[in-house]
């Protein structure tokens, strides 16, 4: 379907420029299957918001003790050995995604995370079946790991597939719609229940309430998704051998380190603005969870409507320059946080609002700009293996360590850590680009 293409080598496509020509290629069929698909990554993110959201009630539901920092962090530990389990998803389902075929993959992972939403909604406390309710938690989340750790690299690789050649700035904003929906979704549900029954109801019995939700809706999305379109075909498959994928990501090595780091800039940025400042504003500085919740709302509406606007304005357009441009502004704009020092919900919403434009330019891009890297034949695996080791070790950690840090008194070093990132984000991608092309897009 797509070419591939260096600096120097093949032409890039010409910039779409009649309306005609824009609709060109979205057939009821495609937009029915980017509906699944975003649909799906929509749960994914819910679920996965949710539950860091709600770790300050989870903890001392799961984990003896009384301190609620302490047990706020050991449910980011948990949250955090989720990301741990990523990579491994990447390797068995996106191997499987490059032999049998992208829906029925696409179909396993939401089967995943909807069943272990359900198990930890119903799950007794610490104080009914002891040590066993940390322990089923912590296999729903290692579940729920390896479901997201092909989910949103592999929906994103597949929808563009599915689109048109040229559309892959369309791609990353409705792909990126549907995420920022899901986390707005979690942000939106903890406020309501937050707001309707009260801080002492969430931490007995009223976190619940968000994980069944989540699990409804993922019986909602495995329906929408049985019809959708597959984009391998079965020659493709039948040469795909696991020697022959694992033979191609290894000649890749490069884009898959790249991809490594340009998902693990933008989440640990991610994770430290709708995780992180909300753990520590409410753990940490003591604000009011209600408050707290209505500020992720809006900044969960943000993020919507961002992700809109950004995907109308790369559709056509080169994804390398908006992706590189995007990623030297994330370098100053982390630095925000460093102006929550101390209690204050207005200091609290200043940096979380005040960062969110940068964050959804990153957050937009970054997936498609990840699958760019990758030839069709190995994407599943090449995609999901970097996504996945980036997200686990810098996404999956950055909410612990920002509120481990400011527990210490040295909230300065997150920042530094997360621009960094950054810039080795875009010194790779650089090289990876040059040395083996880009494959979607210019």
């Amino acid at each position: 379907m797509l070419d591939i293409q260096t600096d120097n080598a093949v032409p890039a496509p010409k910039p779409i420029t009649d309306s005609r020509s824009k609709n060109a290629g979205f057939t009821p069929e495609v937009r029915k299957g980017l509906l699944g698909l975003g649909l799906g990554n929509a749960l994914e993110w819910y679920d996965w918001m949710v539950f860091g959201l709600l770790s300050a009630f989870i903890g001392p539901n799961f984990f003896p003790g009384t301190e609620p920092l302490s047990a706020t962090l050991n449910a980011l530990a948990v949250f955090a050995v989720g990301f741990a389990f990523r990579p491994l998803g990447g390797i068995l389902l996106g191997t499987l995604a490059d032999r049998i075929g992208r829906r029925r993959v696409m179909l396993l992972s939401i089967m995943l995370m909807a069943g272990t939403t359900l198990v930890i909604a119903v799950t007794p406390s610490y104080a009914t079946i002891g040590a066993w309710a940390g322990i089923i938690l912590v296999v729903c989340r290692i579940l729920q790991g390896i479901s997201t750790g092909i989910e949103a690299p592999l929906s994103t690789s597949h929808a563009v597939e599915l689109a048109p050649e040229g559309r892959e700035g369309y791609v990353a904003g409705i792909m990126s719609f549907y995420v920022n929906i899901g986390i707005l979704m979690a942000s939106l549900v903890s406020f309501l229940c937050s707001l309707v029954l009260g801080a002492a109801a969430m931490g007995e019995w009223g976190w619940r309430v968000p994980f069944i939700i989540g699990a409804l809706f993922g019986f909602v999305v495995l329906y929408l998704r049985r019809s959708l379109p597959e984009t391998l075909k079965e020659e493709e498959m039948a040469t795909n051998t696991p020697r022959a994928v694992w033979k191609g990501v290894s000649k890749h090595w490069l884009s898959v380190l790249a991809i490594i780091f340009v998902v693990g800039a933008a989440q640990a940025y991610n994770y430290a603005w709708n995780v992180g400042l909300p753990s520590a504003a409410r753990s940490g500085f003591k604000e009011d969870p209600t408050a707290v919740f209505a500020l992720t709302t809006i900044l969960g509406v943000i993020l919507v409507v961002g992700s809109w606007v950004v995907g109308k304005l790369a559709d056509g357009k080169a994804m390398s320059k908006w992706f590189l441009v995007t990623r030297v502004l994330a370098i100053p704009a982390v630095f925000l946080m460093l102006l929550y020092v101390q209690p204050g919900i207005g200091g609290f919403a200043a940096v979380l609002l005040g960062g969110s434009i940068v964050l959804v330019l990153n957050m937009t891009l970054y997936n498609v700009v990840s699958s760019s890297l990758i030839p069709k034949n190995i994407r599943g695996t090449g995609v999901a293996l970097g996504y996945g080791i980036g997200v686990a070790i810098f996404g999956g950690t950055a909410s612990y360590l920002l509120v481990w840090f400011q527990s210490l008194n040295l909230t300065w070093i997150f920042p530094v850590y997360v621009a960094v990132l950054s810039i080795l984000s875009i010194v790779f991608y650089i090289a990876a680009r040059r040395t083996n092309g880009i494959h979607v897009g210019k």
